[in-house]
């Protein structure tokens, strides 16, 4: 086994997530910008020009865990349990996920520019 790793990015995807402390955010779904990167364990070969998809990741996977997999309605009081549930999702998925790490920045509250969030890193343990 090699040390190298891959890592695939997807960024800026916005989801709209119940999710807050106030009042004023825990009725309606709130804009996120999620950025998702995943380190995934090499194959044992080089990647060639014939190389098929299953040596890698399809990066759409990553994006389906923020569109598709956060459960509708359901209300995460934390964006730190957000991130938590894209995580939980691709490492059930793949084994060769060794590391995710999911940025959050909440559009409600962020202005001019601003990027106020998290940066998540959960390593598979």
């Amino acid at each position: 086994m090699t040390d190298d790793i891959l890592q695939l990015e997807v960024s800026g995807i916005e989801a709209m997530v119940l999710t807050g402390i106030y009042s004023e955010e825990t009725h309606l779904p709130q804009p996120l910008r999620v950025s998702v990167t995943v380190d995934l364990a090499m194959p044992d070969r080089k990647f060639t020009p014939d190389t098929p998809l299953a040596a890698s990741k399809n990066y759409l996977d990553l994006k389906r865990s923020v569109t598709e997999s956060l459960p509708q309605g359901l209300h995460f009081t934390l964006i730190e349990a957000v991130a938590e549930h894209v995580c939980a999702q691709l490492f059930a998925e793949d084994e060769r996920v060794l590391r995710v790490e999911v940025k959050i920045v909440k559009l409600a509250i962020s202005h001019d520019g601003e990027s106020i969030g998290i940066r998540f890193v959960r390593n598979r343990g």
